[in-house]
């Protein structure tokens, strides 16, 4: 999708964090040259790489060498807007992952985040959304926020079985077993936060059901203003329907047509809530139902534009997503009647 850009409120937590270690902002501004002015526009966004020179500038002014993992540490719910709102009355810890994840484009689309179970554990990973150069600080925000905001929604202290980042270590780790209780093994491959499974179930103190519905219905909204112009869904649908009849593009395909790699091809996809598997069901739906409204292509002309093995496996297809048989959508269509 575009990128948009975050709001300026994403600087508030990081305003706040310096304010709580004594210093003035406004030689941070000039330090870091920072129009101030946009602060009192509260629609204002700046670019993501903007975000991250201004943290580079704020580790540089106050040479706290772990900044972003004390900014995760005073971050509140309040300071995430809409977003923050709609995590703090889910039900759950799962069903405010899942929220952040969902919505997460309101406030920030850095980051994007996903978890799995093994064993008796959960890993929590988070990973750039867009290739870049990101700092340490604000990797290390991300992991110290989640943890601080999961500990606050469940009003438990819950204990980390293992903090992984993908960058190497600092001179100090100190900072770290206070933040964390207990050192991260740095050099990894993935950014993780591993603690137990049952954190998914636990509680959230503050749900409310009906300011959950409220405030989703409010970000359902933002998230759809700020993604209508292009989703980068759309723009695989688009490449995939350009691609037939001469072939099928796989998955390895699609991704090198875009230049990323097929796991970031489908992190991305993730992120609108879809997959390559869905698309590619959605752009066959779409161009058989295209073709069955002319005459002059018989049903296995059309199962073989499709690269479906055999006009069977066409209809059998095609019957699972409407409902009804390729031949039965014909006669419809012709009749004017809107399929079932």
């Amino acid at each position: 999708m575009k990128n948009r850009g975050v709001p300026i409120s994403i600087l508030y937590p990081m305003m706040k964090t310096m304010t709580h270690k004594g210093y003035e902002l406004n030689p941070y501004f000039r330090y870091a040259s920072f129009d101030s002015r946009l602060l009192q526009d509260k629609e204002a966004r700046i670019t993501e790489q903007e975000l991250e020179r201004l943290m580079v500038a704020a580790v540089n002014y106050t040479q706290d060498d772990h900044f972003g993992l004390h900014q995760g540490q005073i971050i509140e719910l309040a300071d995430m807007g809409i977003l923050g709102y709609v995590i703090l009355h889910s039900k759950t810890i799962v069903d405010a992952l899942t929220a952040y994840q969902r919505y997460n484009v309101i406030l920030c689309s850095v980051f994007h985040l996903e978890w799995e179970v093994e064993g008796d554990d959960v890993l929590i990973r988070y990973f750039l959304q867009h290739p870049g150069q990101i700092s340490r600080h604000s990797v290390e925000e991300m992991a110290s926020s989640l943890y601080h905001l999961i500990n606050k929604l469940s009003n438990c202290r819950i204990p980390l079985h293992e903090i992984q980042f993908i960058h190497d270590a600092p001179a100090d780790i100190e900072p770290y077993k206070a933040v964390f209780g207990k050192a991260p093994r740095f050099g990894e491959k993935d950014n993780v936060l591993r603690m137990s499974k049952d954190v998914l179930k636990y509680p959230i103190l503050y749900s409310d059901a009906r300011l959950l519905e409220l405030f989703e219905n409010m970000a359902q909204e933002t998230r759809d203003e700020l993604t209508q112009e292009s989703l980068f869904s759309d723009r695989v649908v688009q490449w995939m329907k350009e691609c037939v009849p001469s072939f099928f593009p796989t998955l390895q395909q699609t991704a090198e047509h875009f230049a990323i790699s097929t796991r970031t091809l489908q992190n991305k996809l993730k992120a609108e809530l879809t997959s390559y598997n869905e698309l590619s069901v959605r752009v066959r739906k779409e161009l058989a139902m295209s073709y069955l409204k002319k005459s002059d292509y018989t049903i296995g002309d059309i199962a073989y534009l499709l690269f479906f093995s055999e006009p069977s496996a066409f209809q059998s297809a095609f019957k699972k997503w409407t409902g009804v048989t390729p031949g039965q959508y014909r006669t419809q269509a012709r009749n004017r009647i809107a399929p079932t």
